[in-house]
């Protein structure tokens, strides 16, 4: 069992997979949009994220971390600046991954992995002078409470129908009336013969 193992393999050996997925994260940084299997599209998702999570710390520990995966010098210098402005205020999730297609000859799903716009970047906080959006109303506790009520009541008024109906009638369980509960039978050994006596 492969217990705590996040990793998709997709049947290729560690070297090439890698080597694969760092030209994907680049590609995606520099063009800002790819086109690629679904499986891929979310593994590249989460190195894309971390990237752009260390352009955003900005220190030289962070760019020699970003520049393991990252294969270009100038993708790092835009990961580094207008990236990171861009994702300066929002906490996380500055990739989508959206299914397109199946694949013609193998049908395999197929994914466009795109970098929030510059608009959806931001908007992910409000400026601080800004109006907050209003609050979506909830159902305060009393009215869960009436709700829970009426529907114990409709309930409760559906048995007493049920058994208003059905109590002249006997019931196939030993004569009680329907509406009243039969006790729990008990368990008894099995008289059937067993095999060969």
């Amino acid at each position: 069992m492969r217990h705590r193992v996040h990793v998709k393999k997709i049947s290729r050996s560690t070297a090439h997979r890698l080597a694969m997925y760092r030209n994907m994260v680049t590609s995606l940084l520099e063009h800002e949009q790819i086109e690629t299997t679904d499986v891929k599209a979310k593994e590249v998702r989460r190195l894309a994220d971390r990237m752009i999570t260390l352009g955003k710390r900005g220190d030289l520990h962070a760019r020699r971390r970003a520049l393991r995966v990252i294969r270009s010098r100038d993708v790092a210098e835009k990961v580094f600046g207008e990236l990171a402005d861009r994702f300066r205020t929002r906490p996380g999730g500055y990739t989508r991954v959206m299914k397109t297609r199946y694949r013609a000859g193998d049908a395999a799903p197929m994914s466009l992995v795109a970098l929030l716009g510059a608009d959806e970047g931001a908007a992910a906080t409000t400026a601080p002078g800004a109006e907050k959006p209003a609050a979506r109303k909830r159902a305060g506790k009393g009215t869960a409470a009436k709700k829970a009520a009426a529907k114990g009541e409709k309930k409760a008024a559906a048995k007493k129908a049920a058994g208003a109906k059905g109590a002249g009638k006997k019931s196939a369980k030993g004569g009680a009336a329907a509406g009243a509960k039969a006790a729990p039978r008990a368990k008894t050994k099995s008289t059937r013969s067993k095999k060969g006596s």
